[in-house]
């Protein structure tokens, strides 16, 4: 039971204070308050979850904790969680409207055996990059230089996004994630996307390609109740969005946390098949600070605390990544660490549809950016590194970088090019997710 009385203000990450992990203040909560009533950046209050074994509890019972408000109701001001919920916005369903629409993106994009056919995409994509980067005499901004232009590049041609039109939604993703982003300001990046991705949807509904537009639409056609244009138009963009700035945050924030453990780094320089364990450690290490809000469907508890219908709850992922009752050494990077359940994707019905390409692509920087350039390093001092701010995704808003040599892809040998693991709580050639 919470041993705080009232409201206090939640706790936001302060990256320059504690770079990879929670503020301590949440650390602090964690020990003595797991469960706490907090007022949010919003202005609404929440319940903050805290424990590990708690936070999955919430993220796994959407028949108690409801994802009608969204994620980040409790951070972005231009989505607030009592807003109507609009037509295909899977982000805010629960039940069987929820698995209508995951049954449908599922074949696309998040079995192994389909992201499988992405890995070699990708890998190029990477070494396209790399190459362009060796162009450079440094210091350059790996954020802006490769981090942003392969999470953009990735998602638009899985997408089969012609380059030219790719400006659209690179300017809707940074305004939606704007956490004081205007009505007006996301109204006039919206309206020319949406009605771009209307037609597309429209064009490969009637002529399909292997993309996965596509293969959506494909799924859409022969699925139980019609999918209207409207909503496929939906889950594209949610797409679009989804895997631009957030896989690119984590590229940036990931490599970050190598460069500041150097014997990290030259433990995957040494052993690239290390890449795998090292993608799921990072993602723990790194993951949404934030926290993803819920609001309860019923009166209930958590970890003793009541819980009344109706009230918002913020689960702190960061926090439960970071639990040494669940991690030991829980704040220390460690790319070797056994293989244990994280939630930084989430959890539950609601864990992210695109983790498995978000996993693929990396693997591919851990295994080739190590190898390519060994003696990357950064170019200023941690203290002078810029973190993001008023952004709902975390992680430092440049990294400046050096190196004294790029070497050519044909002049290295990276030894993993392994198949992932099936992640826990995926079906890998099912409907993607099992709906709890």
């Amino acid at each position: 039971m919470s041993l705080v009385t009232g409201p206090i203000p939640l706790p936001l990450p302060r990256e320059r204070e504690c770079p990879f992990g929670p503020a301590p203040e949440v650390d602090a909560l964690r020990r003595r308050s797991p469960v706490v009533k907090v007022t949010c950046p919003t202005g609404i209050e929440a319940w903050l979850v805290t424990r590990y074994d708690d936070v999955r509890q919430v993220l796994s019972d959407s028949q108690r904790f409801s994802s009608r408000t969204g994620a980040l109701g409790h951070m972005v001001f231009t989505m607030p969680p009592d807003a109507p919920v609009e037509e295909g916005n899977l982000n805010r369903m629960d039940g069987a409207d929820h698995l209508r629409f995951r049954r449908v993106i599922a074949p696309a994009i998040t079995t192994v055996k389909r992201t499988e056919l992405f890995r070699p995409q990708i890998q190029r994509i990477v070494d396209e990059l790399l190459d362009e980067l060796a162009t450079e005499t440094g210091p350059v901004d790996l954020h802006e230089k490769f981090s942003l232009p392969l999470g953009a590049t990735v998602i638009a041609e899985l997408l089969d996004i012609p380059r030219e039109d790719r400006v659209l939604f690179l300017q809707l993703a940074k305004t939606l994630l704007a956490r004081d982003a205007g009505a007006e300001e996301l109204e006039a990046a919206q309206a020319p996307l949406f009605q771009y991705l209307y037609g597309l949807v429209t064009r490969r509904s009637q002529d399909p390609g292997d993309d996965v537009i596509s293969v959506i639409a494909a799924k859409a056609r022969n699925a139980e109740g019609a999918f209207s244009d409207l909503e496929l138009m939906t889950i594209v963009s949610g797409l679009l969005v989804g895997g631009y700035d957030t896989t690119a945050s984590l590229i940036t924030y990931g490599t970050l946390a190598l460069l500041e453990n150097p014997d990290q780094f030259a433990a995957l320089r040494r052993s690239p098949e290390l890449a795998p364990s090292a993608v799921e450690e990072l993602v723990r290490l790194v993951g949404s600070g934030a926290g993803m809000l819920r609001v309860a469907t019923v009166d209930t508890e958590i970890a003793g605390s009541p819980i009344a219908a109706g009230d918002y709850v913020v689960v702190a992922v960061q926090s439960a990544n970071h639990d040494p009752e669940r991690f030991p050494k829980a704040d220390r990077l460690d790319i070797a660490r056994p293989r244990s359940p994280h939630v930084g994707f989430g959890h539950g019905p609601h864990q992210c549809p695109g983790q498995q390409v978000v996993r693929l692509e990396l693997s591919a920087v851990l295994t080739t950016l190590p190898q390519r350039i060994p003696s990357l390093r950064l170019a200023v001092p941690f203290e002078e590194i810029p973190f993001k701010e008023n952004h709902a995704v975390l992680g430092p808003a440049k990294l400046p970088v050096t190196w004294d040599e790029v070497l050519g892809a044909d002049r290295v040998t990276v030894g993993s090019r392994d198949r992932l693991e099936n992640p826990p709580d995926l079906l890998p050639d099912g409907d993607g997710v099992a709906e709890r």
